[in-house]
């Protein structure tokens, strides 16, 4: 097994779940949508979620300028992102060693506002297309009023660990016998069926990876 890249990120609860290779890390943070991304204000902690996207060795998180989490992290200020992935329900026979079969990530680390304008752009191209690959070939780029109020920030990818339980309950063995069902119920993003907006001209044709829409 890796080891932890430092001793903030080492899974101590249960070290047999943690993984710290890069390729289980960026797995994780690929299929997922939404972070929670925390902080500190006025000495107060917060944690709200937001979209992001990796890029490479980084997380990019973006929103409005007046943001106070933007506001934070451009400043330097220290962050933790946490990117979880349920897959499924553990259901024991006793009610103590119920449990949820999922994936997940923590990123400590200390932002990088991202200020070159050719770097924002492709910043804001590549968190469209971690929403639906191929739209940003498709949709309007920022404009320069948009730009400037949107911020970009860079979290790197220094300092992360993941967490993975998966299989069926672990209950006590003197607990086998009881005439209780235990097992996984999984669960999965699913989507359904595109609505187009109503100023789309009826009868259009959605995009391929409007139809085709998967996550990884």
């Amino acid at each position: 097994m890796a080891s932890p890249p430092s001793e903030r990120v080492r899974v101590r609860r249960l070290p047999k779940r943690g993984a710290y290779d890069r390729q289980t890390i960026d797995a994780i943070l690929d299929e997922g949508l939404v972070c929670h991304l925390g902080f500190v204000v006025d000495g107060e902690p917060r944690v709200i979620p937001t979209g992001y996207a990796r890029d490479g060795d980084r997380l990019l998180l973006h929103g409005s300028r007046s943001s106070a989490a933007m506001r934070v992290l451009a400043g330097g200020g220290p962050a933790c992102a946490t990117v979880t992935l349920l897959d499924g329900l553990v259901l024991a026979r006793s009610a103590f060693h119920h449990s949820m079969n999922y994936r997940s990530v923590v990123v400590l680390g200390t932002g990088v506002e991202v200020v070159d304008v050719a770097e924002k752009l492709e910043a804001l191209r590549v968190l469209t297309d971690h929403l639906v690959p191929g739209r940003s070939a498709d949709a309007r780029g920022a404009s320069a009023s948009e730009l400037a109020l949107t911020t970009v920030v860079a979290l790197p990818l220094d300092e992360a660990s993941a967490k993975v339980r998966v299989g069926g309950p672990v209950d006590d063995a003197a607990d086998h016998d009881l005439p209780v069902w235990a097992g996984v119920i999984p669960l999965a993003l699913g989507h359904r069926s595109p609505i187009p907006d109503t100023e789309v001209p009826p009868g259009g044709p959605a995009p391929t990876y409007v139809t085709s829409y998967r996550r990884p």
